[in-house]
């Protein structure tokens, strides 16, 4: 099995071929269906050899297929200070894409 490790969003996510994984949304805009390209791959494993990048593989590259996109549960994001009557309360819905990773090259 063939494993690789990339980075987008200022994260990094263990992948194989057919994952489903969920990654904070691109800058620009990607709908259902459309195909997605993360070049910033930092490690491949095919099982009998690794190949491990400084810090990233130059020519390697993992594709994808959008699945969904949406927005993560909310979270409150709460302000309070005591004996001030201060108390400031918001909520936060962090974007997401759902991607089916298709291929590791």
């Amino acid at each position: 099995m063939e494993v690789a490790v990339i980075k987008t969003g200022g994260k990094q996510y263990v992948v194989a071929k057919g994952d489903a994984i969920f990654i904070e949304k691109f800058p620009e805009d990607k709908k259902v269906g459309d195909n997605v390209v993360f070049n910033e791959v930092l490690l491949v494993d095919n099982g009998s050899d690794t190949t491990i990048g400084t810090p990233t593989i130059k020519g390697a590259k993992v594709s994808g297929t959008v699945l969904r996109e949406g927005r993560a549960k909310k979270i409150d994001v709460v302000k309070y200070k005591a004996k001030s009557r201060y108390y400031k309360r918001r909520g936060h819905r962090q974007p997401y894409l759902k991607v089916k990773i298709d291929s590791i090259n």
